[in-house]
């Protein structure tokens, strides 16, 4: 194997490893789809938003706790 082709391979690997989860995600989206679980598509919200869950908090729980956090944060 030339040193080009071995090079191109170790890329090609990379970007194979680096889009697996891409692809987990988006295989898991077409089955949270396909299902309708709601479960699924909150986790996958709150990721895309970046905001934290807390196991067992409710919604009105994490409003409470964020605007804390925002007030803290503002008073910083």
């Amino acid at each position: 194997m030339r040193p080009a082709s071995f090079a191109f391979a170790l890329v090609l690997m990379g970007i194979a490893v680096s889009t697996q989860g891409c692809l987990a995600v988006a295989a898991g989206g077409a089955v949270v789809g396909a299902t309708g679980a709601v479960v699924g598509t909150a986790g996958k919200a709150v990721v895309a938003t970046g905001k934290a869950v807390v196991p067992g908090e409710s919604k009105k729980d994490r409003e409470q706790r964020e605007f804390r956090e925002w007030k803290r944060r503002q008073g910083a």
